[in-house]
């Protein structure tokens, strides 16, 4: 390996869909949080039913929020429940103004800027597999059998369990298998979760909101896929944070890498 030599990593195209997709993820999260507090439940059902209730976000009374999370409720006043309306005040509101798009309460709104960025996110989605696939660039971020052997390996190294990582290439293979599950398992499924939450959608192909259970499950699915994004993305923030903050920057910025004692090239 040769430790300190400047590779280049990344192209253009690569660099430019993955701010895009990263900053249309925050949109979307941010408007789909508005559209939330306009039901601010979640339902194991296929219908909306209090009985198989997972989640809601309240408020009981004037300057208290609550929020329950399978039949246990936790006081939450100031962050869940009752929160900032985005106009200067408080309110009952399940997510609060700071964190949605818009930051006042405006179901209309909220759905438009969900569905403008998620045609950003799908699109840049698309051009990112298409064009890693045909530069042979995919075959070096998708988990391959191969790579499963080294997968406690790694784990052990992230652990400080293990002095040296397994030999890998471009990407390690925790990583291959995130961005394989990212890329082909959540986002098509969050994507699709989201269609099924259309009515429109659903008139056309019903079928779709039957696989996910009804649109209260669908709608359940939409918002745990949500979840799952997040933790990964903060996990992937984490690891270039620990891992070389400004020489991974930089590398999604002018696509040239220097390597480290540990990275590898190839697949």
């Amino acid at each position: 390996m040769q430790t300190g030599k400047i590779v280049y990593r990344h192209s253009a195209v690569t660099r430019l869909t993955h701010w895009l997709f990263f900053i249309a993820f925050l949109a979307l999260v941010s408007s789909g949080l508005q559209i939330f507090n306009a039901a601010p439940y979640l339902d194991a059902s296929d219908k909306t039913d209090p009985a198989h209730r997972v989640l809601q976000i309240t408020a009981p009374s004037q300057g208290v929020g609550t929020t329950i999370v399978f039949g246990r409720t936790f006081t939450t006043t100031g962050w869940l429940g009752w929160t900032d309306d985005g106009m200067g005040s408080t309110t009952g509101r399940a997510f609060p103004g700071w964190i949605t798009i818009p930051s006042y309460q405006d179901l209309a709104d909220g759905r438009r800027w969900h569905l403008f960025f998620a045609w950003i996110m799908v699109i840049c989605g698309v051009v990112y597999i298409v064009w890693g696939a045909g530069r042979h660039d995919l075959r070096e971020l998708v988990l391959r059998p191969s790579d499963i052997p080294k997968l406690l390996p790694m784990q052990l190294y992230y652990f400080r369990l293990r002095k040296e990582p397994p030999a890998h290439g471009k990407y390690n293979p925790l990583q291959k298998m995130a961005y394989t599950l990212v890329l082909f398992v959540f986002a098509p499924l969050i994507v699709i979760s989201g269609l099924a939450l259309s009515p429109s959608f659903d008139a056309a192909m019903p079928w779709v909101t039957t696989m996910f259970g009804g649109r209260q499950f669908a709608r359940l699915w939409h918002f745990v896929l949500m979840i799952a994004l997040c933790g990964f993305f903060a996990t992937h923030i984490m690891l270039v944070a620990t891992t070389g903050l400004r020489n991974h920057i930089a590398s999604m910025i002018t696509g040239r890498y220097k390597l480290g004692a540990h990275d590898g090239v190839g697949v």
